[in-house]
């Protein structure tokens, strides 16, 4: 059995401005995503320059939190937000969804493209590669913050998290950063780099992330309000079924021959 680190989540603070881990891993998710992306955009030679990329970051950012807050909303506390809708808009009580906040980048990805004219699917594999950077540091955020624990395990890496009884258990966020994050990104670089048909890296990212999260729930601790649902699969599972689906279906498009 490992020890909680137990850091502090607050960095530092000046008078009431605290700068905490967690928002500075989403910050470094953000740099680091933009700057991923500029280095793919000329390694593959997109029409895309590093002020629209900031711009593409800018309507992200905006997806990813209006996405994630309703996607926890619809699927996660449906009930309880009904009855205090206002709540809704309380997103530093936290509760955020990625396959919501997917759903908003999705939308803005169209958005973005109809808008300067450009392919959806060169945008789509741009803006793949930072996506898993964003994921990985989160993750950190969560494990620093003891936020979103495995289940109860055996294993001698098990942790005792604050706040979550006293046996041990799965580090799930270190997992989700080690395969959401590295092994994810390394994935979508190197078809990046392979120069791989327009659109095989974006579909690749949805699969391999809906399989990825589809795993490592079955060592995270589902969310105590929800609990099993069908067939004692969780609610990331059956929100990450739908993305295998996508991934597979996309990828068999974009590979498929055309006729000339």
């Amino acid at each position: 059995m490992l020890t909680f680190p137990n850091i502090d989540p607050i960095i530092f603070s000046i008078g009431p401005l605290a700068v905490r881990w967690y928002g500075m891993m989403y910050l470094l998710g953000f740099v680091g995503g933009y700057f991923m992306m500029c280095h793919v955009s000329k390694l593959r030679k997109f029409t895309i320059d590093s002020e629209m990329i900031s711009d593409l970051l800018f309507y992200a950012v905006l997806g990813v939190v209006v996405g994630g807050r309703l996607g926890y909303t619809l699927f996660y506390n449906f009930s309880y937000y009904v009855r205090h809708p206002f709540e809704i808009l309380y997103v530093w009580e936290g509760g955020m969804s990625f396959h919501g906040g997917l759903l908003g980048v999705a939308l803005v990805l169209v958005f973005f493209a109809r808008r300067n004219k450009l392919s959806l699917l060169n945008i789509g594999d741009l803006a793949v590669v930072a996506v898993p950077i964003g994921l990985g540091f989160g993750r950190i955020g969560n494990y620093i913050n003891g936020e979103l624990w495995g289940r109860v395990t055996t294993q001698p890496w098990g942790i005792v998290f604050p706040g979550a009884g006293s046996l041990p258990r799965h580090p799930s966020q270190l997992y989700e950063a080690v395969l959401e994050g590295v092994v994810l990104l390394l994935i979508i670089y190197v078809l990046h780099r392979l120069r791989v048909k327009r659109g095989v890296p974006a579909f690749v990212f949805v699969f391999f992330y809906g399989l990825f999260r589809f795993i490592v729930e079955f060592f995270r601790q589902p969310d105590a309000h929800l609990g099993f649902l069908w067939g004692g699969a969780t609610m990331g599972q059956l929100l990450s079924l739908p993305m295998l689906i996508v991934g597979a279906f996309g990828l068999i498009y974009v590979l498929l021959p055309r006729k000339v």
